[in-house]
């Protein structure tokens, strides 16, 4: 049975995730690796979803403050042996209710070209490529995306 958790960056299930998403991304991303980690700092993430199965953490994500009313999607991740299972869809759909909830309106998200599944997740979910914004702009292995929310 899947449960979602909101908690924040200081959880010790969400950091061991992102110790293993970081070294899965320094494979996929290559050189490239130190540029795209550089973004990726937790101080500033304060809301996370770790998802578990069965009482095991299997799955994380977070968003945090991009701007006045929108939200930047960060740290999305699901253990190898937990995929194809609907897990990543679930929290990114907590991720994007949490966030209406406290009155943000969009949701922005970045990933790299060389992640077939995360894009295809954000396709699912509605999200629409756009130019690559802020630290992205004119970054060939970057893809972005956004998402209007609905009002809670």
């Amino acid at each position: 049975m899947l449960n979602l958790v909101r908690t924040d960056s200081k959880n010790a299930d969400f950091l061991k995730m992102v110790k293993e998403l970081d070294q899965t991304l320094k494979v996929t991303d290559g050189a490239d690796h130190a540029f795209y980690n550089q973004f990726n700092a937790l101080d500033r993430i304060k809301n996370v979803i770790v998802a578990y199965d069965s009482g095991i953490p299997v799955a994380c994500g977070s968003f945090r403050e991009y701007g006045p009313k929108s939200v930047e999607i960060k740290r999305m991740y699901t253990k190898p042996l937990y995929r194809k299972r609907g897990y990543a869809s679930a929290i990114l759909e907590a991720l994007e209710n949490w966030a209406s909830e406290i009155g943000y309106t969009k949701c922005v998200l970045e990933t790299g070209i060389f992640q077939p599944p995360a894009i295809a997740l954000y396709k699912k979910r509605e999200y629409d490529v756009i130019p690559n914004y802020g630290q992205y702009s004119g970054v060939g292995g970057s893809m972005c995306f956004l998402k209007y929310l609905a009002a809670v």
